[in-house]
């Protein structure tokens, strides 16, 4: 079961063991971490699961589909480590993936 690191905008740290097949998303979601809501439930139509991946981790993940462009298109400050984390599926492979989490998300 990997971990993922996630990161509040203001430094505070969370590690959470995900199931592999979760998305991060849901993950942060059942372990009620600020600044992720999922409005829509995991269906990459709100862009309130935006967080930055670590950059170092970036090339090591699927590019994101067009969906996912269009979506984190409505995500306020988006940047280049940009994702929607309902569509980061857990894996061994990211054991350590560290996530930061968005001010704008409170």
């Amino acid at each position: 079961m990997p971990s993922i690191i996630f990161i509040e905008h203001q430094g505070n740290e969370h590690r959470v063991d995900v199931s592999p097949g979760i998305s991060l998303m849901q993950a942060a979601v059942d372990n009620a971490l600020p600044g992720i809501l999922g409005d829509c439930g995991g269906n990459c139509a709100c862009a309130t699961c935006h967080g930055y991946i670590a950059p170092d981790w970036v090339p090591l993940l699927e590019p994101a589909d067009a969906d996912e462009t269009v979506m984190l298109g409505c995500a306020v400050e988006p940047r280049e480590n940009s994702r929607l984390l309902c569509k980061i599926i857990a894996s061994e492979q990211l054991e350590g993936l560290v996530v930061h989490l968005p001010v704008s998300q409170l």
